[in-house]
């Protein structure tokens, strides 16, 4: 089944400066993983600055102020389209759940999602909630801990998120990760 044309969420979402005026949690270190952003690369940021001669490319991202990691993620991804042009909105999460079910994660809700929307609206790909290799130990907790009853599951789960942490590492070590996995799949439209 192919993702929703999302043509009538354009105009729904918020700027992201209005998002994080907005944002009720986390705003401080939401604003300091923003202001603390440098690129990994002068070829990484020459490749999205790049991107200010397209105008078939939209973006929309759900997100919620709450999430560990919109705070660690949406300001890389804020600073690597703010340079691009690519005219980006915010879908809370919680005004827009049936968008949220159409992208979910392993079967559940996760944020955030950057979703790349050409400008009819029609899906071209997305990203989230983390960097591929952080994802990774949520993908093998759930695979080795199917059932959410089970006496140890909360345990288990506080050891994936400890090892979460650690692959984040301590500042902004997974910064160059979401920029060329950004780079990666805009490279594709």
């Amino acid at each position: 089944m192919g993702k929703p044309n999302l043509s009538h969420k354009f105009g729904k979402g918020l700027p992201p400066k209005e998002f994080i005026e907005s944002m009720t949690k986390n705003q401080s270190e939401f604003q300091a993983n923003y202001d603390s952003f440098a690129w990994p690369s002068e070829d990484d940021r020459e490749f999205f600055e790049s991107l200010n001669h397209r105008d078939d490319l939209r973006v929309l991202i759900l997100a919620a102020d709450w999430c560990g990691d919109v705070v660690r993620n949406v300001p890389v991804v804020f600073q690597a389209l703010e340079i691009s042009g690519i005219p980006t909105e915010v879908l809370i999460l919680e005004n827009h759940p049936e968008v949220m079910d159409e992208f979910l994660t392993m079967g559940g809700r996760s944020v955030p999602v950057v979703i790349f929307a050409d400008t009819g609206g029609h899906v071209l790909g997305q990203w989230g909630p983390r960097p591929q290799h952080v994802q990774e130990v949520m993908v093998e907790f759930k695979r080795n801990n199917p059932d959410r009853e089970a006496a140890d599951y909360q345990d288990n789960l506080a050891i994936a998120r400890q090892e979460i942490g650690k692959r984040y590492g301590e500042g902004t070590e997974s910064n160059a990760a979401i920029i060329r996995e950004l780079r990666e799949l805009i490279s594709g439209y």
